[in-house]
């Protein structure tokens, strides 16, 4: 307990930040943390176990511009949260397993120091009320040195169906891929075209393209595990709109448009998206 009380503390006053300053931070992430457990952490009356104050751990070591596991490695196998970010992302998914697996070979420890300053997607439904394509673009800045890709996971409800091709439209470019048909999930590390430094920012565009056997669509949603500043939706109708539209953020109904938009500012940990029916 007192090596990781210790390295706390070495590392807070580092920073030169107060406890109460931290935890304004820790908010900010959407983690709750009072300046009393704080402050026993760093003197070593107490130590994180439970799941949330883990990952708190995790976004201490982001604010605290410390590398990733210097604080979270200390506290033990028993303790600390298994691997890397994203293997505690899979409680996202229907198959969380099987998303933690195929996680297991990709390089995600620069997510948590990847600020999402903007994301947008663009969404297209064809005449035939099918997934036709999916285009993404993401403004990033680097908390620290080093990050120097995105890992992108894509969920169909429709298994055993081909699952789109990726494509790489600006600054980055495919590294290790995982398709799995037949969970209806795809897992891609797209690589920045240069490793980042801390401050810079990058934009990166992908797109997925379904074939020809696409399945009907009837909704599209956007998973957000850290806060994001801004959200931008825009669902296409190559045909007739559909018949109703509910708006995932707050289950209300969105009037039925060929075109569907939402914007959203300082966007927390959730689910944006709409979903619709013929």
């Amino acid at each position: 307990m007192e090596e990781f009380a210790e390295a706390l503390r070495t590392a807070i006053t580092n920073r030169g930040l107060g406890l109460e300053r931290i935890r304004e931070h820790l908010s900010q992430h959407g983690v709750s943390v009072s300046l009393t457990t704080l402050s026993y952490w760093q003197t070593g009356r107490t130590r994180p176990e439970r799941k949330k104050s883990l990952q708190a751990v995790v976004h201490l070591e982001h604010i605290l511009q410390v590398p990733p596991g210097h604080l979270s490695e200390l506290l033990g196998p028993s303790s600390r949260p298994r691997g890397r970010w994203l293997r505690r992302a899979p409680e996202f998914w229907p198959e969380p397993s099987h998303v933690e697996h195929a996680l297991l070979d990709m390089e995600t420890r620069w997510d948590d120091q990847l600020i999402r300053v903007s994301q947008q997607d663009f969404v297209t439904v064809g005449a035939d009320r099918s997934e036709r394509s999916f285009r993404s673009r993401q403004v990033l800045s680097a908390a620290m040195n080093g990050p120097d890709r995105w890992v992108a996971i894509m969920h169909s409800d429709e298994f055993d169906r081909p699952l789109p091709e990726v494509r790489t439209l600006k600054n980055c470019k495919i590294g290790r891929l995982v398709r799995d048909e037949a969970q209806g999930f795809l897992i891609t590390e797209l690589l920045f075209d240069r490793v980042l430094r801390k401050g810079e920012s990058i934009v990166i565009e992908h797109e997925l393209v379904n074939s020809e056997l696409s399945p009907l669509a009837f909704g599209y949603e956007r998973r957000f595990r850290l806060p994001t500043r801004e959200y931008v939706l825009e669902v296409t109708f190559e045909g007739a709109p559909p018949a109703s539209v509910v708006q995932l953020a707050d289950n209300s109904s969105v009037e039925p448009s060929r075109t569907l938009l939402d914007v959203a500012l300082d966007v927390r940990p959730g689910i944006r998206g709409f979903r619709w029916d013929w």
